[in-house]
């Protein structure tokens, strides 16, 4: 065992030595070749970050994994009086502690320019960290906005264009049109997504239920709400049957209850970035192949330099394998190197500040680390160029005579 270790580590410097004495020869491959490793442990990078994107987005409208929906009314279509206690059981009964009733509706809203209906979202405090609601000014709700005497409101921002983008310390007010008028304080103001062109609040539930007979528009009642609840995903479908069974058995046959599982991962299937990895990393394997030509060449003339060298090793008793490994090391040495070379800049790109912004859009709270599995395959790609490159080279030293070697 210690024979054959000292042999591998006398082969990788004897190895290096070469690389550093052939350096200019082999420099102009090397940079394909690492240029290569760099494209695909680069992709394999960014695809992390734009995977953890597209991940985030869809936890902010669907939830996170994995979260399940409740929606209950009786056959007419109204609220099931039973359904606050049964909700509260129901949290209590199977320790949940992340759940959200959702009231979607509309409020019209006083604007310099006119009134105009808002749509309104209705939510609990847990609402927030379950869809992963960011804000670009302020906080999300608090304990203390359940207890305002007006209603806090957290508005999209072209509502708070519309309002002239206050200061959120001097606490701007957006007033409610009903029947009687409210007033409530905007404490947050959240991106309008992309398809967004009209302004758009969130409002805690209770204070909403509370003022929606005042200020709503006839025309604009909510029906019933929908319940959401976070829970893990190991035991996601055995609480979609329990709730099933527990709620519909609480409410009797005049209730229709419907619980299922909405967010993201139940319906996404593979990596949707997967073609775009595909084109580039064959791309970088072309490049990869080009580079491993051109380190065969170099390695077959610098091998006919070396014939004399070689028939004296083989006449002092190298071993044709000895002799085959040292000559497939040199070329493998060399792509590591390189391989390394590439991973070290990808590593540099990948998070960049510029690029982290520019491949996440704002989408990105939590930026996942360097994957190791992209350096894991540059370095595996590098290192199969690098056999494959001293491939030849290597079996044409071995079937080098000794004696024609000597008088070479």
């Amino acid at each position: 065992m210690k024979r054959v270790a000292s042999n591998l580590v006398g082969s990788v410097i004897e190895a290096w030595q070469e690389v550093r004495i052939h350096k200019t020869r082999v420099m102009l491959s090397l940079i394909g070749v690492a240029v290569a490793v760099c494209a695909i442990t680069t992709v394999v990078g960014l695809g992390a970050v734009a995977q953890q994107a597209t991940l985030e987005s869809s936890e902010r409208s669907g939830g996170r994994a994995a979260s399940l929906s409740l929606f209950a009314s009786t056959n007419d279509g109204s609220t099931p009086t039973k359904m606050p206690e049964i909700w509260r059981t129901a949290l209590e009964r199977y320790q949940i502690d992340y759940a959200s009733r959702v009231v979607n509706t509309s409020q019209t809203v006083q604007f310099a320019d006119g009134a105009v209906p808002v749509q309104t979202v209705g939510v609990d405090l847990p609402y927030g960290t379950m869809h992963r609601i960011t804000l670009e000014k302020g906080v999300w709700f608090t304990d203390e906005d359940q207890a305002r005497l007006a209603p806090a409101v957290l508005v999209n921002s072209i509502f708070w264009d519309r309002l002239g983008r206050p200061d959120l310390r001097t606490h701007p007010t957006a007033t409610l049109v009903g029947e009687r008028t409210t007033t409530a304080v905007v404490t947050g103001v959240y991106p309008a997504l992309s398809w967004e062109t009209e302004p758009a609040m969130y409002m805690l539930a209770d204070a909403l239920i509370a003022i929606t007979p005042v200020v709503t528009d006839p025309n604009l009642q909510f029906g019933p709400p929908s319940y959401e609840l976070w829970v893990p995903v190991d035991v996601s479908e055995q609480l979609v049957t329990a709730l099933q069974r527990d709620v519909q058995g609480a409410l009797g046959a005049e209730a229709s209850v419907q619980v299922n599982r909405q967010d993201y991962a139940a319906y996404m299937d593979g990596d949707p970035y997967l073609s775009l990895k595909l084109t580039v990393g064959a791309i970088a394997g072309l490049v990869l192949l080009l580079g491993a030509l051109g380190l065969v060449n170099i390695a077959l003339v610098t091998l006919k330099q070396r014939i004399r060298e070689i028939g004296i090793r083989r006449s002092f008793g190298a071993t044709a394998a000895r002799v085959f490994f040292a000559v497939m090391m040199e070329s493998v040495v060399a792509t590591v190197v390189a391989g390394i070379v590439g991973v070290i800049a990808a590593v540099l790109i990948v998070k960049s500040p510029l690029v982290e912004d520019f491949i996440s859009q704002g989408q990105v709270t939590d930026f996942p680390p360097f994957p190791v599995e992209a350096a894991v395959v540059g370095l595996v790609c590098a290192t199969v160029v690098g056999a494959l490159a001293g491939l030849i080279p290597a079996l044409v030293a071995v079937r080098v005579k000794v004696i024609d070697a000597i008088r070479y």
